[in-house]
This record gives structure tokens, C-alpha cells and sequence, in this order.
């Protein structure tokens, strides 16, 4: 008790204090002949926010709240923000409080629709390589313990973020050797002090996140002139996929909630467009800043249900566009969010409009290939002449129609470009919606890379769901380049090999098993007896994918790997993620 004590003293001094120990001058800019002049805050105007608040951060003249005024943030970096208050400052709160707070918070201290897009990956749990990392001074000091987005989703003075700096070294032992060293991924210095340029990866990471995510920002001024209350109610038409499932369609209706205008509740029938197996889900949403939904969904899990269950209970995230018509995100689950739907939506309208299509390609010279297209306010009467898949694909009719479906059978030209096409229904079109393909030249595991946890009835696992994508090559004829053309998922039989990291390896044989459809499930945790020296099951391996029907040009199967981690299970669970990351 007494060292938290401590530990808790030293943050909030280093926390208030005027400017990071080891600056030669304070963090504040100067207007002119060295006069110096702090960044003007926003102003807080919730009398909740000040009353809960305002006996640790004092209030000013002008409304400011110290610290408070000089951030924004995501409703989870102010979720985090607020819980830290309570743990560790004893901040009282009742949950409708908090809930206020929040609100509050993340809508008049939030961010802009444009500054939150680049980082909604963060929120909506993907796994993803970042390519928003400057320099490996900046990948050094910060994202050794978390994601470019963590800080990339805040927005801080110059002064703030130093303040930062401090709270990280008071809180964390290991920061202040990454904020001088920059740890690279796997260990060695990036920085020493023999080095010719001398400065510390902090300061570079102050300087990028300074210019970078600056308080004030002209997205920003302009979205605080343009925010209102978000008007969703009504019908949404709903596309989503979710990797081994393929493709699913639907609506959802939408519907205001205990009487606040920023609050929904939901109804949603999805149905897939592989099997027409139907899938139905009610929940409750929050936007926040009048784009940002946060909100959970259930629906009814079977009898036996499994870890993938589709009636799972999910998180939902979404980035509605400003102007409140379309709205696009990640519905996920799972102990680790390993599950989710990739999630599109629009609002419905009473013309005719394309929402999706069953298949991902076609073949050239192929003929009387049924297409089935979902839609919404389908007229009683059309011709083929509505539907357009572009030069070289010929609708030849219209085998049957209902206001929601379209099913077509099309001719494809031996000579049709290949590329991706648009389909159009009169005005609306789908864009990219399928390809057209000559050959497959290769396939692709998706993820190329992955992990899975191992688990048990006390530590839950940590499931992988694998694909294999067909490709074919762009113009310059090489493989994985930016011109290949994505063909959609190809059937596969599914194995694994071992990934020979030490002398007799046998990880396959203990790590777990794949499914006939690429859904890996990973072993218990806990020393195995059969294993050498009694080892847990953890391990490395390939997950290798074989084409049934598509071959190399020597008639071979055509193959393709990815590199599975099985690992342990994360065995505490912290709730504030600035502890557990």
C-alpha cells in the first residue's frame, strides 16, 4: 500500500509538474522576442464534468480545466481516462454519471470524423501492420508496449504531450529505458549515448505526435461548427462478410432510445449469401461527437453453440459518414475479438438499390453463369437491359426476381479484360463488385500470419479462422504486387507442417487442430506429460492451404502458406488496457 502510495505521489508531481525532467526550456511556444504564450484549451461546459472533476483539475478564468481542456480523445481513450480516475484517484462516480461524463467528453472533446478514420482499427480491435509509424525512433519508444493508434487516437499540446511523457515514466518501469534507448522489436538500442545525432527517441516521438496530433486541428474547428445530433432512425441495408462464412445481407432497423438523441435500439436479419442461412440480432447503440457508434447485439446462440457462434453476443463499432448515410465498422466477439464481421451500411431508399453479390469472379469465355444479386426496391418489371457488368459480360436473362434479389445467368467474352468490375441496376452500382479473370496464378493465406491461444475452462482460447484467396497477376506479371487482381476465397483442403525453429521439432503434433474449413482450434494450456521435459502446448507451425481445383501451370495444385504462433493464454485480464498492454 505504501508503494503504491508512493508511485502515486511521484505520477501526479510529475504529472503537474511545468516540464519534463531533463528540457532545458518549458514546453510552450513563443509568439515573439522569446515571449512565452500557452495554447488556448476548450473550454468545459458540463456542470457534471466540473463538479466531479474540478477539485483536482482547477479551473481558470476562462472555464478551462487543467488538463482536461487540453485533450481530445476517442470514446475509449476517455473510457480508459475516466476509469484511472476512479482506480487509482478515487473518484467516485455512479454508473449514470459516468455514462454522462463519457458522453460529454468524447462529443465536445472528441475528434473529427477525418481525424478518428486512420485509427478506427484501434476501436474496432483488428489486427493490422501500422504503416503510420514515422521512424524506428518513434516505433522504439512507443509501440514496444502498444499501437501507433493508442496515441494517434488522443490529440494534446506540445505541453500535454510532455505531461504524458512523465506519467509513463512515473507508472512504468520500463519506459524510461525505451524513451532513451527506443527498444527495437527484439530487443537491442536504438539510441546510445555515443551516438553523433543525440537525440532520444521520446523527443522524436514528442516532436511527430506534437506536429502530428496537434489540440487544435482545422478538421476539428469544422466539425464542432458542423456536429448535431445523430438522425438514424429508420431502415439501413446491411452488407457484411466474415472470413470462412463469405458474405452477408440484410437490414437493420433502427429505432431512438430512452428518450435521448444520441442513443438507438436495433433490429437486424442478415442472411448469407452462401448457404441462405439467416442470421437475426436485436442490440443498443451510442453515437458519440454524432459519428461514432459504440454499441452491443445479440442474438440467440444455439444449443450446442461454439466459440464462432453467429448468436454470440458482439461488440459494435461503427464511422458514420458526416452527412448520415452510409456507416461502416466491425460487429466482434470472442475472448481475444478474434471473431467479426466487416460491416457496411446505408440508409434504405425507395429507388432501386444494388447492396451486394454472391460471388467474388467470373471467368473469361465461361457461359450461363447464374449471379445472384441482393437488392433493395426492386420494381415489379426488368429486363436485362437494367443490369450492366461491363464490356465483354453479357447479361443473357433474368431467370427470376423478387423486390430483394435478382437472380441473372451471364456470358462472359474469351476476350473480356480482366480486372474488377462495377455492376450497375439502372443509377445504382455496386463498384468493384466482382472480377473477371483469365487464370489463377497463385493463392494467398489470409492472415499470412496469425495467433492462437492455447486455453482452458478458467482461461478461455484463442481461436483462428484462415482463407485462401485466389490471384491473379496484374500487368507486370509479378506475384503480390499492388496491380494483382483478388478473386475471392478458393476451396482448399487444409493441413499443417511443422516450422522448424529447434532440433526435432513437434509442435504440430501438440498445438492443436485444423478444421476442413481452415478454423484452427488450439490445445489446452498446462504441462503436457507426453511432451519432451513435459512442455505446455505451445508452439509454431504452418497452416497450409491446397487449391482442389485450381493448378500451376505444370499441373500441380496450386499451395500456399501462413506462419500460425500458438502461444499461452493471457492469464490476467487487466480492465484498464494501460496496465495490460
Amino acid at each position: 500500500m505504501r508503494l503504491n502510495i508512493v508511485k502515486l505521489s511521484v505520477a501526479c508531481f510529475l504529472a503537474l509538474a511545468p516540464f519534463a525532467p531533463g528540457q532545458e526550456t518549458p514546453p510552450t511556444t513563443s509568439a515573439d522576442a522569446g515571449k512565452q504564450v500557452v495554447e488556448e484549451g476548450i473550454p468545459v461546459t458540463s456542470q457534471l464534468v466540473i463538479s466531479r472533476c474540478g477539485s483536482c483539475h482547477a479551473k481558470d478564468e476562462k472555464g478551462n480545466l487543467r488538463r482536461i481542456s487540453w485533450e481530445r480523445a476517442t470514446p475509449e481513450g476517455w473510457e480508459e481516462a475516466i476509469k484511472r480516475m476512479v482506480r487509482q484517484q478515487g473518484v467516485r462516480l455512479t454508473p449514470d454519471e459516468a455514462k454522462s461524463i463519457l458522453k460529454y467528453l468524447a462529443t465536445d472533446h472528441g475528434l473529427a470524423p477525418d481525424e478518428a478514420k486512420p485509427v478506427m482499427y484501434y476501436a474496432e480491435r483488428r489486427m493490422v501492420d501500422e504503416t503510420n509509424i514515422p521512424n524506428e525512433k518513434v516505433k522504439g519508444a512507443c509501440t514496444n508496449c502498444h499501437e501507433m493508434a493508442r496515441p494517434l487516437s488522443w490529440r494534446r499540446t506540445e505541453e500535454d504531450w510532455k505531461l504524458l511523457v512523465n506519467l509513463h515514466v512515473a507508472l512504468y518501469a520500463t519506459a524510461e529505458e525505451s524513451f532513451r534507448r527506443g527498444l527495437r522489436t527484439g530487443g537491442g538500442p536504438d539510441w546510445a549515448p555515443d551516438r553523433s545525432d543525440k537525440v532520444r527517441p521520446v523527443d522524436e516521438a514528442l516532436a511527430y505526435l506534437g506536429k502530428t496530433a496537434p489540440l487544435h486541428t482545422p478538421e476539428w474547428a469544422a466539425w464542432r461548427a458542423r456536429m448535431h445530433a445523430p438522425k438514424l432512425t429508420g431502415r439501413w441495408i446491411v452488407s457484411a462478410y466474415l472470413p470462412g462464412r463469405g458474405k452477408f445481407y440484410g437490414e437493420m432497423e433502427v429505432e431512438s432510445s430512452n428518450g435521448a438523441d444520441d442513443e438507438f435500439t436495433t433490429r437486424v436479419k442478415l442472411t448469407s449469401a452462401k448457404d441462405g442461412s439467416t442470421l437475426s440480432r436485436t442490440g443498443h447503440g451510442v453515437v458519440y461527437a454524432g459519428y461514432s457508434w459504440r454499441g452491443r447485439s445479440k442474438g440467440t446462440p444455439a444449443a450446442n453453440a461454439t466459440p464462432d457462434d453467429l448468436g454470440s453476443e458482439m461488440r459494435e463499432v461503427l464511422w458514420v459518414s458526416p452527412d448520415q448515410s452510409t456507416a461502416e465498422g466491425r460487429w466482434f466477439w470472442g475472448q481475444y475479438q478474434e471473431f467479426g464481421f466487416d460491416v457496411k451500411m446505408r440508409r434504405a431508399s425507395a429507388d432501386p438499390t444494388l447492396i451486394g453479390v454472391d460471388r467474388a469472379s467470373l471467368k473469361t469465355g465461361s457461359q450461363a453463369n447464374r449471379v445472384r444479386l441482393i437488392a433493395g426496391s426492386l420494381p415489379e418489371q426488368l429486363v436485362p437491359a437494367d443490369l450492366d457488368f461491363g464490356s465483354g459480360v453479357t447479361v443473357k436473362r433474368i431467370v427470376s426476381h423478387t423486390p430483394t434479389e435478382i437472380l441473372a445467368e451471364v456470358d462472359v467474352a474469351a476476350g473480356a479484360v480482366p480486372g474488377k468490375r462495377d455492376i450497375s441496376f439502372r443509377r445504382s452500382v455496386l463498384e468493384s463488385a466482382i472480377a473477371v479473370y483469365d487464370r489463377v496464378d497463385y493463392i494467398k493465406v489470409t492472415p499470412d500470419s496469425a495467433l492462437a491461444r492455447l486455453g482452458s475452462q478458467k482461461h478461455p482460447k484463442g481461436y483462428q479462422q484462415f482463407e485462401a484467396i485466389g490471384y491473379q497477376r496484374g500487368v507486370d506479371g509479378q506475384a503480390n504486387a499492388a496491380g494483382d487482381i483478388d478473386l475471392g476465397p478458393v476451396d482448399a483442403k487444409w493441413s499443417v507442417e511443422e516450422f522448424y525453429s529447434v532440433d526435432s521439432d513437434d509442435d504440430k503434433e501438440f498445438v492443436g487442430s485444423l478444421s476442413s474449413s481452415g478454423f484452427f482450434t488450439p490445445s489446452s494450456d498446462g504441462p503436457n506429460p507426453q511432451r519432451k521435459f513435459s512442455r505446455n502446448n505451445y508452439g509454431d507451425i504452418w497452416v497450409v492451404a491446397t487449391a482442389k481445383d485450381e493448378k500451376d501451370k505444370e499441373g500441380k495444385p496450386l499451395t500456399a502458406k501462413s506462419y500460425l504462433v500458438v502461444t499461452v493464454p493471457v492469464y490476467m485480464q487487466w480492465d484498464q488496457p494501460e496496465v495490460g498492454q
